[in-house]
């Protein structure tokens, strides 16, 4: 894998082996990144991170800052691993953690954006409609989701755009206050 555009612009990095992670590829991230414009000094939350590259993408683009998570110790340990020969482990804080446990012992920690990539044979529209409380108001959301996954969250979040990219379909909602 590597990071396709921003200072660290074709790096290379390495994603965890076997087929619990769906790395994002090049075109969608490249599309996610395009629809999210200029995301200078904001701050994200790279949740079901795998790979990290949702955050790497991020810090690489100018973010101030970002968290990736997983479940995965090997997702974790090389993420850790990627970000030191990127030379940005201090700008990426990368921990091992159930998504939901994580939102509950963090229910103060809120990001200017939020990317959620579930593994496509576990989505838990639950879990995502939790992560919500981690958006600043009139911040971004973007789940990565199957085509066939039909997901309605509340009312705190107003869906910008959807776009369709083979097996991945790519939600844009925005949180309001409702």
């Amino acid at each position: 894998m590597r990071v396709i555009a921003g200072k660290l612009k074709g790096r290379v990095f390495d994603s965890p082996s076997g087929h619990k992670t769906h790395p994002m590829s090049e075109k969608i991230r490249g599309a996610l990144f395009n629809m999210l414009g200029d995301i200078e000094e904001l701050t994200f939350f790279d949740a079901f991170a795998g790979s990290g590259a949702i955050a790497f993408e991020a810090i690489s683009r100018g973010a101030k800052s970002a968290v990736a998570s997983d479940v995965s110790p090997e997702a974790k340990e090389v993420m850790q691993k990627n970000a030191k020969a990127l030379g940005i482990e201090k700008r990426v804080k990368i921990i091992r953690a159930n998504t939901s446990g994580w939102c509950d012992n963090n229910a103060k920690a809120v990001f200017d954006i939020i990317i959620a990539d579930p593994p496509y044979d576990n989505v838990q529209p639950q879990l995502l409609q939790k992560l919500i409380t981690h958006i600043k108001f009139n911040g971004i959301y973007v789940l990565s989701l199957p085509p066939s996954a039909d997901i309605a969250l509340d009312s705190s979040c107003v869906l910008l755009a959807k776009k369709e990219y083979g097996d991945a379909t790519l939600h844009f909602y925005r949180r309001i206050k409702t």
